[in-house]
Parts: C-alpha cells; structure tokens; sequence
C-alpha cells in the first residue's frame, strides 16, 4: 500500500521561508518521480514544482528562483524549500507520486497522492 505524507507547513510573514518534507512508502521511491501541488481556495490544483528519479527538475514560473526541490533517495523523502514566500503561495500543498510524463508535472499524472499540508503566507 503506497502512503505519502507531507509535513512542514504552517504561518509565515511574507518574504519568510518554509521548508516541506515529504515521505513515500510502499513503493520504489528511488525509480519514481515526484512532485509539490498546491490548490488556491477557489482554484483549480496546479502543478508546482516537479523532480525526476535522476534529480532533474522542472518548476512552475511563479517560483522559480524562490523555491527549491530535492530529494533524498535513501531515506525516501522530498523536499521544498520555498524562500521569499508571498501572500499568493498561501494554498494547500500536496507531494505526489507522478505516473505520467513527470516534466508536464500536471496533476492529471498523478499516481498517488498525499493528504496536503497548509502554507499560509501573511502580508
């Protein structure tokens, strides 16, 4: 039975950081991509932030240059470092296994999801 689960979300000024950790079992985490989801209220859910099993990765305009993937194989667990946070990145944020072609990083690829963890960013 595959299991992910996000941790690290909560409240932050703008221009504050936080750092998400996701951690997968239950199925080969080192052959599998990965990715960060967010869903706006009143929004539809939007791909973030996506990483290849090799470490290539792929990220939406509106963060790039603020937040960070990775991963780390051996212990199963993804990450997102998300800097210069901005009132706009307040949203629910899911890590996900993707199934399909991982750089579209579309939630319609998703295999499995996690239960999300919130990110509220305040002006």
């Amino acid at each position: 039975q595959v299991q992910v689960v996000e941790s690290g979300g909560g409240l932050v000024q703008a221009g504050g950081s936080l750092r998400l950790s996701c951690t997968a079992s239950g199925l080969t985490f080192n052959n599998s991509n990965m990715g960060w989801f967010r869903q706006r209220q009143g929004n539809e859910r939007e791909g973030v932030s996506c990483i290849h099993w090799d470490c290539a990765r792929i990220y939406r305009d509106s963060v790039k240059g603020r937040f960070i993937i990775s991963r780390d194989n051996a212990k199963n667990t993804m990450y997102l470092q998300m800097n210069s946070l901005m009132p706009e990145d307040t949203a629910m944020y899911y890590c996900a296994a993707v199934g399909g072609p991982w750089s579209a990083c579309s939630p319609s690829f998703v295999d499995y999801w996690g239960q999300g963890t919130q990110v509220t960013v305040s002006s």
